[in-house]
């Protein structure tokens, strides 16, 4: 009987917990599964651009070869290598002397053509002198007086001057030489500011504007960065190359950069004050569409379509299907499914703003 009452029991038993009900299961995951931790982050508001990276070159904003005019010696050198030197400054002397004589002769001509073309010219209007005799005067004043503006100019070819505000460069010739002309004395640059001369696609032509804002790097200056803005679009597309020739000018008030320099170049095409952006780690392609995560209020993952527009660096903008504040999976979207339950945390890093245009 004792055997009896126990199989009895037992077969109760078993029967009362075969009827129990199943636990639920969790949302998009299996039945009793945890809710998943994922990074989450906030849609933010933020100024964006849109950049072109391009490789230009440094030029001076004004640079000349200083050459002579004349032929000659060498007098006096009256700058030094490097000097920064204002418009107007007497750079090199030639030798003078010759010069001088040339002007001192030229001079006597002068006031005695010019003292017989006076006396001629009243002696003709007493009828005292043929026409003839009187135009032959006047013709020798003329040209003595010609001569002698070209004596004075060659002797002031023997002074050279600076023709802008700029710095040395390095001399050609010592005191003493004997110089042809056109022969090369030193150069004269202008170094601040600086322009950076570039070639862009023309798909991107229209984006240019007078005033755009730019950033250079140089080789010589790492981690560092120079501001500046465009000032001349080409009016033309180079057929060649298909691009066109952009300038831009930047400051350089401690002559930093050189002509010559090779700048890597961000150049400002677009830009949003105010956009919505998310990580670029959130945004997943499905097909033809791309989709975000977004939690609801109870903490569920749900699928949502969006259009994006510009990109930057770890960071994307939506342009339609996200408001501002709506919560985004960053990471962990590989471990969720749509409705899944999750566990917010927050990343150690908010979004960090973009780089200044």
């Amino acid at each position: 009987m004792k055997q009896f009452l126990l199989c009895s029991m037992l077969a109760v038993a078993l029967a009362s917990s075969g009827c129990q009900k199943k636990p639920a299961a969790a949302p998009g995951g299996a039945p009793g599964a945890l809710a998943v931790q994922v990074v989450v982050v906030e849609a933010k508001v933020q100024p964006v651009n849109e950049t072109l990276s391009l490789v230009g070159s440094v030029a001076a904003n004004e640079m000349v070869e200083i050459k002579s005019e004349t032929d000659g010696a060498v007098e006096e050198i009256l700058f030094t290598e490097g000097q920064p030197v204002k418009k107007g400054d007497l750079l090199i002397r030639l030798d003078e002397s010759k010069f001088i004589a040339a002007v001192n002769e030229a001079e006597a001509n002068f006031k005695l053509t010019e003292t017989t073309y006076e006396r001629n010219k009243q002696l003709h209007a007493e009828k005292l002198v043929s026409q003839q005799e009187y135009d032959q005067s006047a013709a020798q004043y003329q040209a003595s007086k010609a001569s002698l503006d070209l004596k004075k100019r060659l002797m002031k070819d023997a002074r050279i001057y600076a023709p802008f505000k700029g710095m040395m460069s390095s001399r050609q010739v010592s005191a003493g030489q004997v110089i042809a002309r056109n022969t090369t004395l030193t150069w004269l640059i202008d170094l601040d500011p600086v322009k950076v001369e570039l070639n862009v696609p023309e798909r991107f032509v229209s984006q240019l504007q007078l005033g755009q804002k730019i950033e250079i790097i140089v080789a010589a200056y790492p981690g560092r960065t120079f501001g500046g803005e465009v000032f001349f679009i080409a009016p033309f597309v180079e057929s060649a190359t298909r691009t066109a020739l952009v300038k831009a000018r930047i400051a350089n008030p401690k002559a930093e950069l050189k002509p010559g320099m090779f700048a890597n170049l961000n150049l400002t095409l677009k830009l949003k004050e105010e956009a919505i952006v998310i990580p670029e780690s959130s945004v997943m392609a499905s097909g033809d569409r791309t989709i975000i995560y977004v939690l609801d209020k109870d903490d569920a993952a749900q699928i949502r379509p969006v259009k994006i527009g510009l990109r930057q660096a770890g960071v994307v903008e939506i342009v339609t299907g996200l408001k501002a504040g709506e919560r985004v999976v960053a990471e962990g979207i590989q471990k969720i499914r749509p409705g899944a339950k999750v566990k917010p945390s927050v990343p150690d890093n908010t979004l960090s703003p973009p780089p200044k245009a």
